[in-house]
């Protein structure tokens, strides 16, 4: 059935575009960020154990997790360059969306079951989930230049981000009342579990039906693709053609190619201090009791999604006059400014002000990154295969970072120490950076 075509630019089509951060924006702060992580904490800490046998093996938690974790993000660098290659081949990269938002939802829907009895279950639902959310995200980001011109997508983007920390503290807060106070939503402790339990189990359904539903909009008004054009024989192998094809196009953006390089090292840096933050704090610094921690941590988090929608569009604002790579170039120093901080946290009102300082830059330069890849790709229709080396290789940084902040910290005793060896890889980012807008003599 086709849906309705609106004009490259249009309002409509760029606000439809940008609703899919939230809808989908839920699943990275409630499940990934927030309650999720209590919950998996609150499971073994019920049970009294540490470790758990899965596979033939004995494992503890914190381990069990973070290898899930990185299996998935495995799993979806090799996916996603696979699905935007047939997508764009096939010319219906909005369907292929579809099915991984829907496999994303139902997969927090099945959260709901996740205990240690269920545990191969809840791991799966947990792995599907994660590739849910960042399969169906890469192919929105692929949208970008399809629905928006040169000087607009910094604008969109970074609405879109501002309205996905804006949706995710929406439900956050639902979410959080129903845990803090679940006699008052008819919740109560009996046989089947202990009431903030139970009140944790409802809000990952609420986030799969949230983000089903709140998706509608955008892919109501979506383009179905660009088709491509001569045979259609084995589909599957003319993903991979296809990528090959857009390498070679990589190898001829000297520009591009340098940004890539530069988007690869930082963002291996941001994304593993997202994914590290909450576990930073829970064990360097200083909260007092248990209930202290947990709510200091959601207090924290909170605080960042917050602050990022002002990081949003502030940065936006400024790379409007600066120019995006001096933009970035200056977001990245401040991170650098951010690990050294980090390292000298004691107290919570410090962890606080770190949050806060995390929160300004962290939605400013995802925002900018996406739009910044958006300007320097050449004309184009096969967006999907070109998005999918930006997503591949913010997935494999994810894989890469996380690996090497847990080397760091198990070697050295200290996450303090990992931390402010991210720093670094800003550092380097910075340089890299320098070395984009430079010119290249032409043999």
């Amino acid at each position: 059935m086709a849906n309705i075509t609106l004009l490259k630019g249009s309002k409509k089509l760029l606000n439809a575009w940008a609703f899919y951060d939230w809808a989908n924006s839920v699943y990275s702060l409630v499940i990934a960020s927030a309650i999720f992580p209590i919950f998996y904490g609150a499971l073994f800490r019920a049970a009294n154990i540490e470790k758990i046998t899965i596979f033939g093996g004995e494992i503890a938690r914190a381990p069990l997790i973070s290898y899930t974790t990185s299996l998935a993000f495995v799993f979806i660098a090799v996916v996603t360059p696979l699905i935007s290659g047939v997508a764009d081949y096939l010319g219906n990269k909005r369907m292929f969306m579809k099915f991984f938002c829907y496999l994303g939802g139902v997969s927090c829907i099945g959260l709901y079951w996740f205990s240690l009895e269920n545990i191969y279950f809840g791991l799966l639902c947990f792995f599907m989930g994660l590739v849910g959310f960042w399969v169906s995200f890469a192919i929105n980001n692929s949208y970008l230049p399809d629905v928006a011109h040169p000087e607009q997508m910094d604008r969109i983007s970074a609405k879109g981000f501002s309205m996905g920390y804006i949706g995710s503290v929406i439900l956050l807060l639902f979410n959080l009342a129903m845990v803090m106070k679940p006699d008052f939503f008819g919740i109560e402790t009996d046989e089947n579990g202990v009431a903030e339990l139970k009140a944790m189990k409802y809000s990952f359904v609420t986030v799969g039906i949230w983000w089903i539903i709140f998706s509608q909009y955008t892919f109501y008004y979506l383009p179905k693709g660009n088709k491509k054009e001569g045979e259609r024989k084995n589909v599957i192998l003319n993903g991979f053609r296809e990528l090959k094809v857009v390498w070679k196009q990589l190898g001829g953006e000297i520009r591009l190619k340098r940004y890539l390089i530069a988007f690869f090292v930082y963002s291996m840096a941001v994304q593993t201090v997202m994914l590290i933050a909450t576990y930073f704090g829970e064990e360097e610094i200083g909260w007092g009791t248990d209930s202290e921690r947990t709510n200091g941590l959601i207090v924290s988090i909170l605080v960042i999604q917050i602050v990022a929608v002002l990081g949003a569009m502030l940065t936006a604002s400024v790379s409007k006059k600066f120019g995006n790579i001096k933009t970035l170039i200056g977001v990245n120093i401040l991170w650098v400014v951010i690990c050294i901080y980090a390292f000298f946290m004691i107290t919570p009102m410090d962890f606080y002000i770190g949050a806060g300082c995390v929160g300004l830059v962290m939605g400013g330069i995802q925002a900018l990154s996406r739009s910044t890849y958006s300007k320097f790709m050449p004309e184009t229709t096969d967006t999907a295969s070109f998005f999918s080396f930006y997503d591949v290789a913010e997935k494999i940084g994810i894989v890469i970072g996380t690996f090497i902040y847990g080397f760091v910290a198990q070697v050295t005793g200290s996450m303090r120490n990992a931390i402010v060896f991210l720093g670094i890889f800003f550092v380097i980012g910075v340089v890299l950076l320098l070395r984009v807008n430079k010119k290249k003599k032409l043999a």
